[in-house]
């Protein structure tokens, strides 16, 4: 299957221009680290973010929640973008009509189709609002991703909104190019969707709010997910939040190449 060759050669091969670009870069900087940065400070995110950014592929926003957050940091955080060769991702979730999707995405304070690779989508309101967002983001080489499977308990994506949603990706691929899930969702050699799997963590298996975690060998050997997206367990000590980062980039990556290992026996 597509998702067990090595990153470099799905690249070589992939329909989505930010696939590609993405699965480049993780061949390259040999990592399949997302850091999530959920914290609400401008100078705190831009700290991490210069910490990590040499670890990780995909850096993981919420830009939502940063109570003092100005046009400079989207200029800065592009510049450590550059800086450290990762994408940024938007962990917008998006979840209305077309029309009010395209100008959430494009427009407000935030302008994020401007400055941020990813971005995703529940699929709730039905198609139309990957044909919103794709208005605005494609034209820009923007990527989407929609979310299948979430990683908190008793969340309801699952079963046949999880198939419809594989359907819906299915039907705009070059614009949806994976998913947030818990595991692979292809089915055949001739599709390739990059999964990004939250809710990883090597030191505790739960967060007393419904979080519930596994380790990047579960998520990527045993559930053929592609990228892993760590949060507190990489800044919860800000003493140690490079030293984190180095240590999942490396389970990470061990992980996958196990998986590659295991599949060209």
């Amino acid at each position: 299957m597509n998702t067990y060759k090595s990153y470099g050669d799905r690249a070589k091969q992939h329909p989505n221009a930010c696939a590609r670009a993405l699965l480049e870069l993780m061949e390259r900087k040999q990592t399949n680290l997302s850091v999530a940065v959920d914290v609400t400070k401008k100078d705190e995110l831009l700290s991490i973010a210069d910490a990590v950014g040499p670890y990780v592929c995909v850096l993981k926003t919420h830009i939502d929640i940063v109570e003092d957050f100005d046009s400079d940091l989207v200029e800065q955080l592009q510049l450590l973008s550059k800086k450290h060769d990762f994408m940024i991702f938007e962990d917008r979730k998006f979840a209305d009509i077309g029309n009010t999707v395209k100008h959430q995405y494009a427009n407000g304070i935030y302008k994020i189709a401007s400055w941020s690779h990813i971005t995703n989508a529940h699929t709730v309101p039905g198609e139309g609002i990957i044909k919103g967002l794709a208005e605005v983001g494609l034209p820009l080489g923007r990527g989407l991703l929609l979310l299948a499977e979430m990683s908190s308990k008793g969340a309801l994506t699952k079963g046949s909104y999880t198939t419809e949603s594989v359907e819906m990706a299915r039907r705009n691929k070059d614009f949806v190019f994976g998913f947030i899930a818990q595991h692979k969702m292809n089915e055949s050699d001739d599709e390739d969707f990059i999964v990004m799997s939250p809710g990883v963590g090597l030191d505790v298996k739960g967060d007393g709010l419904g979080q519930q975690y596994r380790t990047p060998h579960e998520v990527i050997v045993e559930s053929g997910g592609d990228i892993i997206i760590v949060g507190r367990g990489i800044y919860g000590n800000p003493d140690k939040v490079e030293e984190q980062a180095k240590r999942y980039r490396q389970a990470g990556w061990d992980a996958y190449l196990e998986r590659v290992r295991l599949h060209q026996k």
